[in-house]
């Protein structure tokens, strides 16, 4: 993405801080007592599955939800009561939300207009901020002539070109295919870090959060689970439900006894606390190796499926007892279905339930 223009006039990033935030939608309770801080320039995901409450709480800090209980502050300012308009955020959405009978330069600068800004100034900035997301050339089109990714750009142009303070992203990316999504996502990224806005970003995607994120804040029910860098997070999960939505696992019947897990034959420290006894183990496909037929570790199995992933396979192996472990392998080492394998774990931490 080009940058040949200067960006937006900023302030000061500023922190965002949710304090006990409850939201209720008459008897449902939506959000339970969500308590999170993010500093100033950072970029944290609100990482979830459908229904887990990241777009409320997205919602509740934008203004366009009020809190049922709890504040939420920007720059250390509570701002539960604050209309949308005066909270000094931009937004991107989902879905594109251009003015279709409007330019891309005045959907662009449709927010200063609004603010009273003068016409040729506003056309200036809005320019600028077009050549930050590199469509400045583009400014004269209108949103039916561009592509699903230019138009998300010019989204996001509008929602800069105000300085704000903090930028908030809901699902930017998801109605985009791979490809676009993929190069937009690390645009996002880079733009970010150079204009140094604090962002908060929703996705259900946990290779989007993994990519680009400083942390990430994992939500299930209404609540947030752990709050971590992505490395964190992946590799010391703080529940089995973080464990599960965090990265690929295959979950396997475990017995913890002392605080080890004994699962696929060997032996593997256990994350967290855990009570002796029969359990399940979160093993990552990485952490298991495949071995010959012949081979005395690990335990016997069958080759289910062999997927090509490009830089690495994923295969899939039955064990004799039945269980179903994943294994990320090299690229090369093509298997048949049906051929026999046995599987040894890494002895690294696991997480159990």
């Amino acid at each position: 993405m080009p940058m040949t223009q200067t960006a937006p006039t900023s302030r000061a990033a500023a922190d965002v801080t949710f304090e006990g935030v409850v939201k209720e939608f008459g008897a449902t309770r939506v959000l339970h007592g969500v308590d999170l801080a993010v500093r100033p320039g950072e970029l944290v995901c609100l990482l979830g599955p459908s229904g887990c409450g990241k777009t409320t709480a997205l919602r509740v800090l934008a203004g366009l939800e009020q809190a049922t209980a709890g504040a939420v502050r920007i720059g250390g300012q509570d701002v539960s009561r604050v209309p949308t308009h005066r909270r000094d955020v931009g937004m991107v959405f989902q879905a594109y939300s251009l003015f279709p009978h409007l330019s891309v330069r005045a959907n662009t600068m449709f927010g200063l207009r609004r603010r009273g800004v003068e016409r040729r100034e506003a056309a200036r900035r809005a320019d600028d901020a077009l050549g930050l997301v590199g469509l400045d050339h583009l400014a004269e089109r209108y949103p039916h002539q561009l592509s699903g990714g230019q138009q998300q750009r010019v989204a996001l142009a509008r929602a800069l070109v105000t300085a704000p303070r903090v930028l908030l992203l809901d699902e930017p990316l998801s109605a985009l295919d791979a490809k676009v999504r993929t190069g937009l996502r690390d645009e996002i990224r880079r733009l970010q870090l150079r204009l140094g806005i604090t962002t908060v970003f929703v996705t259900h995607d946990q290779e989007e959060a993994l990519a680009v994120s400083d942390r990430i804040a994992v939500m299930d029910a209404g609540r947030i689970e752990q709050v971590g860098a992505p490395e964190e997070l992946y590799l010391r999960p703080a529940s089995p439900a973080v464990a599960a939505f965090v990265g690929h696992s295959s979950v396997l019947p475990a017995d913890v006894v002392g605080g080890r897990a004994h699962v696929l034959g060997a032996v593997a420290p256990v994350l967290g606390e855990r009570a002796d006894g029969p359990a399940e183990a979160f093993v990552r496909p990485e952490n298991v190796r495949l071995l010959d037929a012949t081979d005395t570790a690990g335990v016997a199995g069958t080759v289910e499926e062999s997927m090509f992933l490009g830089s690495v396979r994923r295969t899939l192996v039955r064990t004799a007892d039945g269980h179903l472990v994943r294994v990320q392998h090299r690229a090369g080492e093509r298997l048949a279905f049906g051929e026999s394998v046995r599987v040894a774990l890494d002895d690294v931490p696991l997480a159990v339930r």
